[in-house]
């Protein structure tokens, strides 16, 4: 499941977040569930929550059925809190 889960991010996903500036990283997978970290332009944007369930998460399941959920690795608390304190 590792190498479909790869190839779906590198083919499909990530061309497609370049696009607007931003790209992903797979961290982990494991027990169907995938982590990924958002970086780029998608990093700390207020839609990044909205693209991992509604782009990532939704393509990956549909191309690799074994995909339960996929989830940040990204802590976005600490992201922000490092930006309001600059």
């Amino acid at each position: 499941m590792l190498e479909k889960v790869k190839e779906v991010i590198e083919k499909e996903i990530k061309p497609l977040l370049a696009l607007e500036g931003g790209s992903i990283e797979l961290v982990s997978v494991d027990d169907g569930v995938v982590k990924v970290r958002l970086t780029g332009a998608c990093a700390g944007c207020p839609m990044s929550q909205y693209t991992l369930v509604n782009f990532v998460e939704a393509t990956l399941k549909d191309r690799v059925p074994e995909v339960k959920s996929v989830v940040s690795a990204s802590d976005q608390r600490a992201q922000w809190t490092d930006m309001m304190c600059r």
